[in-house]
């Protein structure tokens, strides 16, 4: 079970975060989303199209650049916090950041997540979580926020590593407060990893998921992608579906993606071959869904 403000939250399928980027330095939606109606019209589309939680983000994760000041963020984020609880009040939450103040500002706007990338690098965070019951996502990673770390050499054992960086961490995150139902876990794909380290890791996913938490899976368009495909962010499309559907053969993670369409669409085709969803048996397809429509 998944604790957010009051509302109990059962993980028993695959959930869907879509993405909204409201940072022009965006790896992979750079520009596309910086006014408010492109901001406004990309929410409604992603619920329309069913995600489950809306991550929204004001700072990019992208490496090498410098942090930008939490009054800008709290000015980039907070209103479409406001305007998602609103305007779709049956959507969960989340807002990508580690920053004391930015957390402070949505969660008294409502937010239901906080989804820290830092590993806690700030534990007040946690105490502000704990203060209304919201959702924390903790990450693993070695690196500071906005720092690029990739070397073979950085781990004897990547996933021994994460996992024991988890379990430190929910307990360091329940020392401040946050109840163990509040917790999602995250293990950090290309965080302070190189493409091959990320590899390991999910390979052996099974042992976050025995720590007893729903998982955080950001797989969407990642570099372990680009290193597997040799494509750039805005062409990993496939390949994230193909993670996706991979993962969501074993239920009860949230699937963090840009295309909440299609996640929907790959999630659904797994359940019914795992079972888990059905067709009747009377049931024939549609002559609207056969064909094509013919142009205008």
């Amino acid at each position: 079970m998944l604790r957010l403000r009051g509302r109990n939250l059962v993980v028993e399928s695959t959930l869907v975060m879509g993405v909204v980027n409201a940072s022009p330095e965006s790896f992979s939606d750079a520009g596309r989303y910086d006014s408010w109606d492109a901001q406004r019209s990309l929410i409604d589309s992603l619920v329309e199209s069913g995600a489950d939680v809306l991550d929204v983000g004001g700072q990019s994760a992208i490496t090498n650049q410098p942090e930008i000041d939490a009054a800008l963020e709290v000015e980039r984020v907070l209103p479409i916090v406001e305007w998602i609880r609103s305007t779709h009040p049956g959507v969960l939450v989340s807002v990508d950041t580690y920053k004391p103040p930015v957390v402070s500002a949505v969660l008294e706007a409502g937010a239901h997540i906080i989804n820290d990338v830092s590993g806690l690098l700030y534990p007040e965070v946690a105490d502000m979580c704990a203060a209304v019951d919201a959702g924390l996502v903790v990450m693993h990673t070695k690196a500071r926020p906005k720092q690029r770390m990739q070397s073979v050499d950085l781990y004897s054992d990547v996933v021994t590593e994460v996992e024991d960086f988890l379990v430190d961490m929910m307990q360091r995150a329940q020392a401040h407060g946050v109840d163990r139902d509040c917790l999602i876990l995250d293990p950090g794909p290309d965080f302070a990893k190189t493409p091959r380290q990320t590899l390991d890791v999910l390979r052996n996913v099974e042992r976050f998921r025995a720590l007893g938490r729903p998982l955080l899976l950001a797989l969407s368009r990642k570099d372990f992608l680009g290193a597997i495909t040799g494509r750039t962010p805005r062409g990993r499309g496939p390949a994230t579906d193909a993670a996706l559907a991979f993962f969501a053969w074993t239920p009860g993670a949230i699937v963090r993606v840009h295309d909440v369409r299609a996640a929907r669409d790959v999630i659904a085709v797994v359940d019914a071959l795992a079972g888990r969803l059905d067709i009747p048996h009377d049931y024939l397809l549609p002559d609207e869904l056969r064909h094509e429509p013919r142009d205008a």
